[in-house]
């Protein structure tokens, strides 16, 4: 069973500026040509090789990816004469590529230059090696590229289980959040969680910049976490394990746990749990125990099938027809006993001196 979360998805894009002046990139970039494009966004997390776009075959080149030329690329355009170079560098820069990245800090050819600044096509040299390019290029796409997606909600860390806490508003999700890290768990975010996908097939949840550290509490406002119990009270990411859905009392919920319910967050079912709220229900201490048990099914075990496993094969025995057991015929012997020992029972010797 899969119940799906409507949240709006983030776009996805970064600004050739932004990837340049990025600190975390870890490349000396220098911005050759083209700073009319800087603009551009790339939406692709994977690089390109465009040793084909310069003969001409443009089949298959995504524009929105950065497009590396590296030694193999270079020394083909350094055999072409003038006429020939600005063919292929009109042809790459005809798609309005996101940015071109020039390795090795080889100065790239004149005509290229030319064709960027022209067309407004960011063109940059890195000192690099195209395979140390390529890997921290990947690295901070991947980062930076993730699909994303904000949900109202509280994300606590329980036994390193990833609980997000879902609900409508004012049911008590805040309180139980602050209960679990009075009782030695982590906050990770309060009220807004931005998510965002890693492969293969996880959600990871973080909180929104201006609410770091921090959760509301109805009657007390805002509280700093971080200062009240210490950085051991928090967690900056964590990734998403268990949905726990905090709904009235009246609601429909599962009473044997059968069923794998789960929720659909960016394209990844994470396992989930409805848990009715009633009052003088201790919602912390039940909570705790839906981590443990999730611990169990990440495991392999599930209590629920378990136990009702067991108690199909009770019953079966139970019908089985009762059949008396017989000794294995190799065993079997008979005895014959004598006729005078049979049963005859043992004289009585006459009573004397009795009344």
């Amino acid at each position: 069973m899969v119940s799906r979360d409507p949240p709006s998805q983030m776009p996805s894009g970064l600004a050739v500026r932004d990837l340049i002046e990025d600190a975390a990139l870890g490349l000396k970039i220098r911005l050759v040509a083209g700073a009319a494009g800087l603009g551009r966004e790339i939406r692709h997390p994977r690089i390109q090789k465009s040793g084909l776009a310069l003969v001409g075959h443009l089949h298959g080149l995504v524009a929105t990816r950065v497009q590396i030329l590296g030694g193999t690329e270079l020394a083909y355009l350094e055999k072409l004469d003038a006429a020939e170079q600005t063919k292929a560098a009109r042809e790459l820069c005809s798609v309005a590529p996101s940015l071109i990245l020039v390795t090795r800090g080889v100065e790239p050819p004149a005509p290229l230059v030319v064709e960027a600044d022209r067309t407004g096509t960011p063109l940059a040299v890195c000192a690099e090696r195209s395979s140390s390019a390529i890997g921290r290029l990947h690295t901070i796409l991947d980062e930076r590229l993730a699909p994303r997606v904000r949900i109202h909600g509280v994300l606590v860390d329980v036994f390193e289980v990833g609980v997000l806490l879902l609900g409508k508003s004012g049911i008590g999700k805040s309180e139980c959040a602050l209960e679990l890290v009075m009782r030695g768990h982590r906050l990770v975010a309060d009220d807004v969680i931005e998510c965002d996908y890693r492969p293969p097939g996880m959600v990871f949840g973080m909180p929104a910049a201006p609410l770091r550290h921090h959760i509301e509490v109805r009657g007390l406002g805002i509280l700093n976490i971080k200062d009240l119990f210490g950085v051991t009270a928090i967690r900056e990411r964590k990734r998403l394990d268990l949905v726990v859905e905090l709904s009235p009392g009246e609601a429909e919920y599962d009473r044997l746990g059968l069923e794998d319910t789960t929720r659909d967050i960016l394209g990844v079912p994470i396992r989930s749990a409805c848990l009715p709220v009633r009052p003088g229900r201790n919602m912390s201490s039940i909570i705790e125990i839906a981590a443990r048990n999730e611990l169990l099914r990440q495991a392999g075990h599930h209590p629920a099938r378990a136990f009702v496993d067991k108690l199909e094969r009770g019953m079966q025995d139970r019908q089985a027809p009762h059949m008396p057991e017989r000794p294995p015929s190799s065993s079997f012997r008979a005895v014959t006993v004598p006729p005078n020992e049979s049963s005859a029972p043992p004289p009585v010797s006459p009573r004397r001196g009795g009344r």
